[in-house]
């Protein structure tokens, strides 16, 4: 039996530690800077670069979908986009092909649709994200309050914008997901066994036999 698992996540909730410790936990793959690797490889281009078009390309072009072609003439670099983005969509359903695994964001739970993937969203009060951050966060990192709680929310803003660009569905919305985790000044260990329990006892109503 098939156990894939997506994780979409707030920033600073904790979401992508829960999600491999959950990997850890059940023994299976964890992916998630292994698909901007992987598509920089496939690709020629440079890591930096692919992230950056996939946190910030247009999204008047999306959705993309296998099979068709979407062709801006007044954007030079869009089939680079396109390419980038069709790239992603194809590593992910491989790697979910290939053996049970976590992967963390990226549409994921979107792409595997017709997986039937176990689809969880992680979120967090702006409180508990502000101390997470400034717990985990780079020591050379010297952002007010204020400051940090604006990264926090940009970065949000622009996941909501590339989700709803890709897929049509807002970002969040609990009826796109299975399971909500809320894990405000929670420690994310504490969260992973009854989390476990919970697939292994759910596992004949959320993963497709082979």
């Amino acid at each position: 039996m098939r156990r894939v698992i997506t994780i979409g996540r707030e920033f600073g909730s904790g979401g992508r530690e829960l999600a491999r410790r959950l990997a850890e936990g059940l023994g299976i793959e964890y992916y998630d800077r292994a698909i901007v690797r992987e598509i920089a490889k496939r690709t020629e281009l440079e890591e930096g670069y692919v992230d950056s078009v996939l946190e910030k390309a247009s999204l008047s072009k999306f959705p993309i979908t296998e099979g068709r072609t979407f062709y801006d003439l007044n954007d030079p670099v869009f089939d680079m986009r396109q390419s980038i983005y069709l790239t992603q969509t194809n590593i992910i359903k491989e790697m979910a092909e290939r053996s049970d695994c976590v992967i963390v964001g990226r549409c994921a739970e979107h792409i595997l649709k017709d997986y039937d993937p176990l689809k969880i969203f992680v979120y967090a009060s702006l409180e508990s994200r502000l101390k997470r951050c400034r717990e985990r966060g780079p020591e050379e990192e010297d952002l007010t309050d204020k400051e940090l709680l604006k990264k926090i929310k940009g970065i949000d803003k622009r996941r909501a914008k590339f989700y709803k660009g890709f897929t049509g569905d807002d970002w969040g919305d609990r009826r796109n997901y299975d399971l909500l985790i809320n894990t405000s000044f929670r420690d994310i260990k504490s969260i992973i066994p009854p989390l476990i329990n919970y697939i292994e006892e759910s596992a004949k109503v959320y993963f497709k036999a082979d």
